[in-house]
């Protein structure tokens, strides 16, 4: 994107609740919260991580070591029967969404793939067309239980007339060679879905936004016990006005200023207008993989390969 004399890009972060384990009603919802930001001319808008359809946070699956227990085999087929697949049906609904309000938008999605899902955030153009995903490369603790890894054929970032935009998923904002080659593919707005509500937050955005001297955009459901189903028991508890994630999202500048939040009052859309000249301002003192690099001595080498578990030689 040729930054002189852009106008500012305006952008909306959506803090809220998915309907969990609930596809329909969760894409439905999504619609409403798009056409919301669109009443504020946002032309990106970034959903939370799983927003589609659920982040079971405080849940356990029915897994101990050693132990499976069917009533947990059970909620894991309603995760699976409420994931999405990409391309799909939902996708195409997603893409419609944001065709209808001329935006892009960047989702958090559970995906759906042959018997295994992944963390996924799915991107769109304002036409409507799904222009890539991410899959979160490391589920973090127990979600490791119900999520698979993905790989480094999922790693885009997508230049777009607003600016050149990536994802990174929750704690993946904690692996600083990921962090690196994103970098290293000169993303601008970087969005961070996550399911992270801490006070620590915060600075962490902070430090990506001036480790990489580009917008952070990140964005974490508010959701309370009310959200889930009735017969899902969460460790916080089974009161339904129990908070079962707090929020706490923001827009960061590339210099670590906070454009808008951090909000954990409860769901909203949060805005901001983004001047991409403010990206070389930053850079004139550093660039972490330009002019304050030292390849001599520290050099990262990226797989983008695809790793599938079965390759197929066809005879010749």
């Amino acid at each position: 994107m040729t930054i002189s004399n852009s106008p500012p890009v305006p952008v909306a972060v959506v803090q809220a609740a998915s309907v969990a384990f609930d596809s329909a009603r969760t894409l439905e919802k999504l619609r409403d919260l798009a056409a919301d930001a669109a009443k504020g001319k946002a032309k990106l808008v970034l959903f939370p991580e799983a927003f589609v359809s659920g982040y079971p946070s405080g849940f356990d699956f029915g897994a101990r070591v050693g132990v499976r227990t069917p009533a947990g085999r059970d909620w894991f087929r309603r995760y699976y029967e409420s994931a999405i697949e990409v391309p799909g049906p939902a996708t195409d609904f997603i893409g419609e969404v944001a065709r209808e309000n001329a935006m892009h938008l960047v989702v958090g999605v559970i995906e759906r793939d042959g018997g295994t899902l992944y963390c996924t955030a799915v991107f769109f153009g304002p036409d409507g067309r799904l222009l890539g995903k991410h899959r979160k490369l490391m589920p973090t603790a127990m979600e490791r239980l119900i999520w698979g890894f993905g790989d480094g054929s999922t790693l885009p970032v997508i230049d777009t007339e607003l600016g050149r935009i990536g994802a990174v998923i929750c704690w993946e904002n904690y692996m600083p060679l990921l962090r690196t080659a994103m970098y290293a593919k000169n993303i601008e707005i970087y969005c961070a879905p996550t399911a992270d509500g801490r006070p620590t937050w915060l600075p962490t955005m902070q430090h990506v936004a001036l480790e990489g001297r580009c917008f952070v955009l990140s964005c974490n459901q508010f959701s309370r016990r009310s959200d889930f189903p009735a017969d899902y028991e969460p460790s916080h508890g089974s009161a339904p006005d129990t908070v079962i994630s707090r929020g706490g999202s923001c827009i960061i500048s590339p210099l670590g200023e906070v454009l808008a939040g951090p909000n954990f009052d409860g769901e909203c859309v949060l805005t901001a207008e983004l001047d991409l000249g403010e990206i070389p301002r930053a850079k004139f003192d550093f660039d972490v993989v330009g002019h304050y690099a030292r390849p001599d001595i520290f050099r990262l080498h990226v797989n983008e390969q695809p790793m599938p578990a079965v390759v197929t030689s066809q005879k010749p």
